[in-house]
């Protein structure tokens, strides 16, 4: 792998988790986090894709956008619940 296609990849993790942050309602955070989230939310999504024998959608560069997509935002969702919500006075 190229240093162009690390890159590349980081890019399209980043776009993926932050995409995942919208859907899932989570707004902190910044790039290093996107991309974290897109990384945690390819192998959520993977997983879960073979789990129910889905087809690998769209995977530029090897990425798998759609699973990472979904993944990211399954997994914010989650860490959503687990979190107290704040008091608002």
């Amino acid at each position: 792998m190229s240093p162009l296609d690390l890159v590349l990849v980081l890019v399209i993790a980043g776009i993926c988790g932050s995409l995942g942050q919208a859907i899932g309602g989570y707004s902190g955070g910044g790039c290093l986090v996107s991309i974290v989230l897109g990384f945690i939310g390819a192998l959520i999504g993977v997983y879960l894709a073979r789990l129910l024998e889905l087809p690998i959608l769209w995977a530029p560069e090897g990425f798998p956008v759609v699973w990472s997509v979904l993944g990211a935002a399954l997994f914010v969702a989650f860490i959503n619940l687990l979190r107290r919500p704040r008091r608002r006075d």
